[in-house]
This record gives structure tokens, sequence and C-alpha cells, in this order.
């Protein structure tokens, strides 16, 4: 990945042509040739290498396979979009890309805090420059100030819980602090102070309250098409992390970080469902919807240990990376619809530019209507079976009081995303023009929904692969 980073920057220099048809296919490329390699050494086994600062497992191997496939889907829808403004028709838009999901992939095998880090700085200094590429919009270099400022501040939170942690154990190795804490050889007032900044720095890179202060800006500020990156794969390389760091790393101390998740997935749940009631942009609406859907995938890291008993465990984590998987699918199908309606380089993201769409395109109205479905948590799409899987294991654990609070706001949640179905079958359309889109846009938008509705009818398999890929890397 990063070879081909470098050279797709050098073969810029001799790309005259506007569309920079070679450098997208070239970047396409390399994520497909780097899903094959790493599918081809997947052996299943646990290794360590670089002095055990990098790990390679099953659960990290399914991340980064899903992480180049949402990548891959993240680029074609964004095509058009880009190259209908000049100052995004760039190839540093796809080098970015690149690099930002190398910071994803170092992440997803960290095994050392220090690799944690340098996987975050690279994907999120990629991010910033992305969000600011459009150099003449003000939104989006305003939003890319505020980024960049409140990930300034949350890596300190992060670097200085980490600090305390070693200074507590004595090592930055994942699976060495595990060792040390479960030997009782750590100071454990310092390691709780630690913690606390670590769950912070965190709390911030998952977009969950009261870290929340930037998702909103810069959904609404980004272009759509860094808007939808933001939204998909990194969701996955932070899974990654919460689980090396909170569950491979700290599990000892499970009940004080899982009593802090608890109070950040209540307060997540609320905020992002009610706010985004009052939203007319779709963007902003949806930067909402995320706060409160990584709320409730905390859920279900919160129930793997109940008193010092993991039996829970397996089908707690499983269940949050079911969630994750079917949010970040879910997520890039709504704003590839965003990225489908935005043409002649104007936007299309606010929530009435989405009247009367079954008019302009029954398909394509369907397809939104299942994303829309899946989102709310309505039978049978994929998004129902991961709340479900997720409150059963919330159940499981005994916690019911919890489930009860995330049903409500769930409830809450419907009406936002049901108003958008409501708007598209049964308000007139304010634009009457027939929706143009090329024919790999229309076919990927189409896989995409139908894949949301056949994993809700079918959703065995896949949380049986999210099963199976915790149990042999755990």
């Amino acid at each position: 990945m990063l070879l081909m980073a470098c050279v797709i920057l050098i073969v810029d220099l001799v790309v005259k042509e506007r569309k920079r048809t070679v450098i997208f296919v070239a970047t396409q490329l390399t994520l497909v040739g780097a899903a094959v390699i790493t599918f081809a050494i997947s052996s299943g086994d646990i290794a360590y290498t670089f002095s055990n600062m990098y790990v390679s497992d099953l659960m990290g191997d399914l991340l980064k396979l899903l992480v180049y496939l949402t990548v891959i889907i993240v680029l074609f829808y964004s095509r058009d979009y880009i190259l209908e403004r000049e100052q995004m028709a760039r190839s540093e838009y796809y080098v970015l890309a690149l690099f930002a999901t190398l910071g994803m992939m170092v992440m997803i095998s960290a095994n050392h805090f220090l690799t944690v880090y340098i996987g975050l700085e690279l994907l999120s200094l990629s991010l910033y420059a992305l969000v600011a590429m459009n150099r003449d919009s003000v939104p989006a270099t305003e939003a890319a100030m505020k980024y960049f400022v409140l990930g300034a501040l949350a890596s300190g939170l992060l670097l200085y819980g980490m600090s305390m942690i070693y200074g507590a154990t004595g090592t930055l190795e994942i699976t060495a602090v595990a060792e040390r804490l479960y030997m009782g050889q750590a100071n454990k007032s310092i390691l709780v102070f630690g913690l606390v900044f670590l769950v912070s720095g965190i709390a911030f890179k998952l977009g969950v309250v009261p870290f929340h202060m930037w998702i909103p800006d810069v959904y609404h500020g980004a272009p759509t098409a860094v808007a939808l990156f933001i939204a998909s794969a990194p969701k996955l390389a932070a899974f990654a992390i919460v689980v090396r760091m909170l569950v491979n790393g700290l599990i000892v101390l499970a009940q004080d970080w899982q009593t802090m998740l608890i109070l950040l997935a209540v307060l997540s749940m609320a905020v992002g469902n009610i706010a985004a009631i009052a939203q007319t942009n779709l963007k902003r609406m949806l930067a909402y919807s995320a706060i409160s859907h990584m709320g409730f995938m905390l859920l279900g890291l919160v129930t793997g240990i109940v008193d010092g008993d993991a039996r829970f465990a397996l089908n707690a984590y499983s269940s949050s990376m079911f969630y994750v998987i079917t949010y970040v699918l879910t997520s890039a199908g709504t704003f590839g619809m965003i990225l489908l309606l935005a043409r002649g380089g104007l936007e299309s993201d606010q929530i009435d530019d989405f009247k009367g769409l079954n008019k302009r395109s029954p398909w394509f109205a369907a397809v939104m209507m299942m994303m829309m479905f899946s989102m709310a948590g309505i039978p049978f799409f994929v998004g129902f079976f991961a709340k479900f899987s997720v409150l059963q294991a919330v159940v499981a654990a005994g916690y019911l009081w919890l489930a009860v609070v995330a049903v409500l706001f769930s409830l809450v949640g419907c009406f936002y995303y049901l108003r958008i179905v409501k708007i598209m079958y049964f308000d007139p359309p304010t634009n009457t023009a027939q929706i143009e889109a090329p024919l790999d846009m229309k076919i990927l938008m189409s896989a995409n929904g139908l894949a949301v509705a056949l994993l809700g009818i079918f959703p065995q398999a896949l949380m049986s692969v999210c099963a199976f890929a915790l149990l042999r890397s755990l």
C-alpha cells in the first residue's frame, strides 16, 4: 500500500489527462492487490512481529478486507463528484485515500500503544487534508480547521493516557500490559487516571458524546465524497483499536472502562437521536445519526465482562463487530445516494432535495428506503438484526435497564429516518429532471441496497464470521 501510494504520486507527474483515469484504476488495483495479499497470507493463527509491535490475526485480516472493500466502494461513488469540482479533480484525492487506508491497516494490526498512535495520526492527517481539499469552499476550510484543532486535542489526551499507562506498568506493548496487570504488577491509581484519558481519546475518534463536537460540522462542511469516506471505513479501524487497547490490553480493568463506556453510550444515543430530529441538512442529520449508532455499538463492548465473568464476552464483542460492519455498509449506501443526486457541481444534501424521488426514479427511491429502514432498525433489514444482536447481548449480561433505554432512543430515531421515506414517496418533487448515472454507479448502488436487504434476511453467515474471527483472535 505504501509503495503504490508513492508510485502513484510519481506517475501523476507524467499524467496530463484531466480525468486521471490511470490514477483511479491504479488506486483501485492497489486496494484489490492488498486484499488478495491479505487473504492469501491469512493463516488464522496469531503471529507477532516487529518486536511484538504488530499482530497478525483473524480479526485483523477480516477488518482489513472490509476496509479495502469499503474504500473501493467509496472511490467508485466519489468518482463523478470529484471530477465535477476543479479543486478536487486531482490525484492527491486518491493518494490521500491510500495513505488513510494505510493508517487504518496499521491501527487494525497494532500490538503496541505507539503503533496505534502512528496509525491513528496517519489516518487523521490524511483526513484533515481531504476535508480541506476544496479550498474555494468556506464551509470545507472551516470544517478542516475545527477537525484539526479538536483532533490535536484528542491526540494529546490519548498520548497522555498512554504515558500514564507506561508509568504504571513499565511497558507500552499491549500484550505485556495485560500480563503485568494480571500479575498485579501495576500502580492501580495511576492506571485508572491513564485509562480515563485513553477512553477520552478513543471516544473522540469514535465521535461519541461528549467528544462529538466535530462530527456535525465536519460532515456538513466537508465535500460529500470526503464525508462519505469519514463516515465509513474509519469506523472499522476505530472498533479495532477499542478491542486492541481495552479488551486485549486492559481487560483486568474491564469494570472501570465498561462503566465509562455505559455513560458514553447512553449520552450518545440521547444526544444523537434527539438532535437529529431538528436537522434540515441530510449530511448533518446523518452526523447525529452516526453519534447515536456509535453509542449503540458501544453497548456490546460494555457487556462482555460481568462481575469478573467472561462467558458473555465473545457474544457481546461479536455483536458489536457485526453492528459496526452493517452500519458502515448502510452509511456508504446512504452517502452514495447523496452523491448520485449531486450533479453539475451542485450539492443535493438538503432533506428537501429528496422530495418526490420516487417519481424521478422508483428504483433509487427504493434503495434509499432500504437504507433508511436499515438505519432505523426496521425488520427485515440488516440494521434490525444488528440492533437485535446487541440488545440480546445486553440482556444476556443482565443489563435490562440499558436495553430498555436503547430501545426507547431507537424509537426516537425512527422518526427522522421515516421522514425521509415520507418525503420521497408522498411529497411533490422540486426537480423533475430524470436521474442520470453512469452504469458502474447504478450497479454498485443497486448491489449496496440488495446487500442491506439480503443480509437482513440471511444475517447468520456474517454473524458467524465475526464470532469465529474474534474467537481465534482474543
